[in-house]
């Protein structure tokens, strides 16, 4: 017979994070020995130059096969983790300090962590729609109206347009002639989009549909100072939404810090 839990804590830490949280994708077999590795290399269990155990130790220690551990070994390469050398086996980077930007995708649970993203997108996209303003070109300017268009469409198809916004700021991006932009942004992907990571919303659908509406103007200012050539104009108006969405968030994260003290 299954026996029910029924003495849940009554209180939490306000600081920390809801008792129950939706789960998490499971992991594969090579992301989890990279994860583990790492954890070693960090630790310091694992020090700059040492030499990782043999592909049969690894094998034998975590249960895995040889193809795991070798797909395993090439990711933590490909994130400065790890050196190999021909005949050698595999050692731990000198310097792990210049490992490459990351950004776990496994780690954006919460809306503060969507927030820290979207700071990192003032940061840039701002900028990036000021260059645009400065660089763009009749192609580009096609591929913004376009994508304009696209987002206006599914919005009033009721749809959530996440695709559609993702792909307005990535014309953006490459409008202003600077492949780096266009990296980082595809780098974060679906990330950039905040409703794409925060699946709880308060919202009922007429509100979001509003919301939705209301950022599409945003984005229509954005393209008009852009098609204009109006680097100043394209910058506050990049500047201002993105910083009404992070906003909308804030008051979000807000509410559900709210609705948990009322909770306790």
């Amino acid at each position: 017979m299954t026996r029910q839990i029924s003495n849940l804590p009554a209180a939490r830490d306000p600081g920390k994070p809801p008792l129950l949280q939706p789960l998490r994708p499971p992991r594969n077999l090579m992301e989890e020995v990279v994860a583990r590795i790492a954890g070693e290399i960090r630790s310091g269990r694992l020090e700059p130059g040492a030499r990782l155990p043999t592909e049969q130790k690894l094998m034998q220690a975590m249960g895995v096969s040889r193809t795991v551990v070798r797909e395993a070994v090439a990711a933590l390469r490909a994130e400065g983790l790890v050196t190999t050398r021909q005949g050698s086996g595999a050692f731990v980077s000198t310097d792990t300090s210049r490992v490459p930007f990351r950004i776990d995708p496994d780690g954006l649970v919460s809306i503060g962590d969507v927030l820290d993203v979207m700071e990192l997108r003032l940061a840039i996209e701002v900028e990036a729609a000021a260059l645009a303003a400065e660089r763009t070109t009749p192609q580009a300017a096609a591929s913004i109206d376009a994508a304009l268009r696209d987002m206006e469409a599914a919005i009033g198809r009721g749809e959530g347009a996440v695709g559609e916004d993702f792909a307005l700021h990535r014309a953006i991006a490459v409008a202003s002639g600077n492949p780096r932009f266009v990296e980082l942004l595809r780098y974060l992907g679906g990330h950039v989009i905040p409703r794409q990571s925060v699946r709880v919303s308060v919202d009922a659908p007429e509100q979001q549909q509003h919301y939705l509406m209301g950022i599409q103007k945003e984005h229509s200012r954005i393209c008009e100072a852009i098609a204009a050539r109006k680097p100043a104009e394209a910058r506050k108006a990049m500047r201002v939404h993105l910083t009404n969405s992070l906003k909308r968030y804030r008051r979000l994260a807000e509410r559900q810090l709210q609705s948990t003290k009322e909770e306790e």
